[in-house]
């Protein structure tokens, strides 16, 4: 059972990351997964006030607050189109629409889960984080810190050129992904980024030199057999590590076609 003594709805990120500092506070998202949980907390802080549920875009950047619910990002016109639906794609199996109505792309990010979509896909894009108090540091840097007590502000897209997909597989249509995979040619590079191993997301940059067969299923099998061969997978009640790193090689290969494809469809790679 989840206990909460006092709560903060707080006035100011400054005053949010100082009530933050004290071990026994926690900074409230969408309170989906931490309902469940036995914790004891002294302050729970609440964000809601502080305007960082909404995506703004300009010419250079999406920039995506922390209280963003993942049912936005589903709904978002302007990011979707950018990342060839991806987005969309990578959360529409999420439990269900009530759920991405509450859990945010703050909990999502900062928790760093292994079986989280939304890390998967954001790796796999030119994303940066803005930290409180670190600034702003590459999401791809941020998934190897260790957890900590500063507020995870939102969330910065580059809109470099771009073409990417987002598969998973799930044993039913709103569990947890088995296993997540995002494909990107991302400003002239390919890459791929595995996630729910069942540890967190990986990044798998693929050289473009292996990428020179005529043939695009040729290519595509190369750049799937790459990928196996350095993503490291394991076992739990979900799935074996055996079938998860074949459906590393059917993802990604997926991945690739769906992205060169829509390229080819497009016209010249930008």
């Amino acid at each position: 059972m989840l206990t909460i003594k006092n709560y903060v709805k707080a006035q100011s990120l400054s005053e949010a990351y100082e009530l933050n500092q004290k071990r026994t506070s926690r900074i409230l998202g969408g309170m989906l997964w931490m309902k469940m949980s036995n914790a004891s907390i002294q302050t729970a802080i609440d964000l809601s006030g502080l305007n960082l549920d909404v995506i703004t875009e300009t010419k250079e950047e999406f920039s995506i607050g922390c209280m963003v619910t993942l049912r936005q990002l589903e709904q978002h016109t302007s990011l979707n189109e950018y990342t060839s639906n991806a987005v969309s794609e990578s959360v529409k199996s999420i439990v269900g629409v009530q759920f991405r109505n509450l859990a945010t792309v703050g909990g999502s990010i900062f928790g760093r889960f292994g079986f989280s979509d939304v890390l998967t896909m954001f790796l796999a894009l030119d994303t940066q984080v803005e930290l409180f108090n670190a600034g702003i540091i590459p999401l791809s840097e941020f998934v190897t810190m260790p957890l900590d007590n500063d507020i995870l502000v939102r969330l910065i897209v580059k809109k470099v050129p771009l073409k990417s997909a987002y598969l998973s597989h799930r044993n039913t249509k709103t569990d947890f992904p088995v296993l997540a995979c995002s494909v990107s040619y991302l400003n002239g590079s390919y890459r791929a980024v595995i996630g729910a191993r069942p540890a967190k997301a990986i990044i798998i940059d693929v050289p473009k030199e292996l990428l020179k067969e005529d043939d695009l299923n040729k290519n595509a099998d190369i750049f799937a057999q790459y990928v196996a061969e350095h993503t490291t997978t394991g076992s739990n009640m979900r799935a074996s590590a055996e079938y998860r790193l074949h459906l590393v090689k059917v993802l990604s290969k997926r991945g690739y076609l769906q992205i060169e494809q829509t390229t080819q469809a497009g016209g010249k790679k930008k």
